[in-house]
Protein backbone atom coordinates (compact mmCIF):
# COMPACT_ATOMS: atom_id res chain seq x y z
CA UNK A 1 0.00 0.00 0.00
CA UNK A 2 1.06 3.59 -0.92
CA UNK A 3 1.20 6.19 1.85
CA UNK A 4 -0.96 9.49 1.05
CA UNK A 5 0.91 12.28 2.07
CA UNK A 6 -1.11 15.55 3.61
CA UNK A 7 -0.92 18.73 1.58
CA UNK A 8 0.97 21.31 3.11
CA UNK A 9 -1.50 24.31 4.29
CA UNK A 10 -1.36 26.97 2.01
CA UNK A 11 -2.74 30.35 1.74
CA UNK A 12 -4.51 31.20 -1.43
CA UNK A 13 -3.11 33.93 -3.49
CA UNK A 14 -5.31 36.02 -5.08
CA UNK A 15 -6.05 37.15 -1.06
CA UNK A 16 -3.48 39.61 -1.33
CA UNK A 17 -5.40 41.43 -3.78
CA UNK A 18 -8.56 41.74 -1.46
CA UNK A 19 -8.84 45.51 -0.23
CA UNK A 20 -9.94 44.39 3.03
CA UNK A 21 -7.18 42.18 3.39
CA UNK A 22 -4.46 45.27 2.42
CA UNK A 23 -6.23 47.31 4.68
CA UNK A 24 -5.42 45.17 7.60
CA UNK A 25 -2.05 44.72 6.67
CA UNK A 26 -1.77 48.52 6.31
CA UNK A 27 -3.45 49.43 9.67
CA UNK A 28 -0.92 46.21 11.36
CA UNK A 29 -4.61 44.61 12.46
CA UNK A 30 -2.77 41.32 12.26
CA UNK A 31 -5.55 39.45 14.38
CA UNK A 32 -8.44 40.96 11.54
CA UNK A 33 -5.79 39.78 8.67
CA UNK A 34 -5.04 36.18 10.09
CA UNK A 35 -8.77 36.23 9.80
CA UNK A 36 -9.95 36.99 6.89
CA UNK A 37 -7.09 34.81 5.44
CA UNK A 38 -7.63 31.99 7.00
CA UNK A 39 -11.26 31.62 6.29
CA UNK A 40 -11.04 32.80 2.52
CA UNK A 41 -8.43 29.84 2.50
CA UNK A 42 -10.31 27.79 4.07
CA UNK A 43 -7.83 27.29 7.01
CA UNK A 44 -8.33 26.32 10.15
CA UNK A 45 -6.01 28.03 13.25
CA UNK A 46 -3.95 24.70 13.88
CA UNK A 47 -3.14 24.99 9.85
CA UNK A 48 -2.80 28.71 10.42
CA UNK A 49 -0.43 27.44 13.11
CA UNK A 50 1.69 25.19 11.01
CA UNK A 51 2.21 26.98 8.41
CA UNK A 52 3.44 30.70 10.76
CA UNK A 53 5.13 28.57 13.51
CA UNK A 54 2.61 30.73 15.55
CA UNK A 55 0.81 28.42 18.78
CA UNK A 56 -2.76 27.96 17.57
CA UNK A 57 -3.67 29.11 20.98
CA UNK A 58 -1.54 32.51 20.22
CA UNK A 59 -3.41 32.80 17.02
CA UNK A 60 -6.95 32.45 18.19
CA UNK A 61 -6.08 35.30 20.74
CA UNK A 62 -4.99 37.45 18.62
CA UNK A 63 -7.96 36.33 16.06
CA UNK A 64 -10.68 37.59 19.07
CA UNK A 65 -8.47 40.48 19.83
CA UNK A 66 -7.47 39.05 23.48
CA UNK A 67 -4.21 39.76 22.16
CA UNK A 68 -2.24 41.84 19.56
CA UNK A 69 1.21 41.15 18.26
CA UNK A 70 3.62 43.87 18.74
CA UNK A 71 6.75 41.90 18.73
CA UNK A 72 8.34 42.29 15.32
CA UNK A 73 10.10 39.39 15.21
CA UNK A 74 6.66 37.40 15.80
CA UNK A 75 5.44 39.94 13.16
CA UNK A 76 8.08 38.60 10.48
CA UNK A 77 7.36 35.55 11.35
CA UNK A 78 3.58 35.47 10.94
CA UNK A 79 4.08 37.62 7.60
CA UNK A 80 6.83 34.88 6.06
CA UNK A 81 4.58 31.84 7.09
CA UNK A 82 1.64 33.51 5.46
CA UNK A 83 3.81 34.18 2.49
CA UNK A 84 2.42 37.89 2.19
CA UNK A 85 4.16 39.68 -0.88
CA UNK A 86 6.75 41.81 -0.05
CA UNK A 87 5.01 44.90 -2.00
CA UNK A 88 1.98 44.79 0.53
CA UNK A 89 4.86 44.60 3.71
CA UNK A 90 8.06 46.89 2.93
CA UNK A 91 11.40 45.00 3.53
CA UNK A 92 11.72 46.14 6.42
CA UNK A 93 9.16 43.45 7.84
CA UNK A 94 10.15 40.64 6.04
CA UNK A 95 13.50 38.00 6.00
CA UNK A 96 15.45 37.43 2.99
CA UNK A 97 14.49 34.21 1.30
CA UNK A 98 17.99 33.07 1.51
CA UNK A 99 17.71 33.20 5.60
CA UNK A 100 13.89 31.56 5.58
CA UNK A 101 13.67 28.33 6.79
CA UNK A 102 12.48 25.27 4.50
CA UNK A 103 8.68 24.60 5.74
CA UNK A 104 9.55 21.12 3.81
CA UNK A 105 11.80 18.50 4.98
CA UNK A 106 13.00 15.74 2.98
CA UNK A 107 12.47 12.18 4.95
Amino acid sequence: MSQQSVPTPSVATEIWGQADVQESLAARDFGRLCHLVRVRSDLRQSDMAQITGLSQAFLSMLESGVRKLTNIDRIVQLLDGLDVPSELTGPMLRTPATQRPSRFHIA
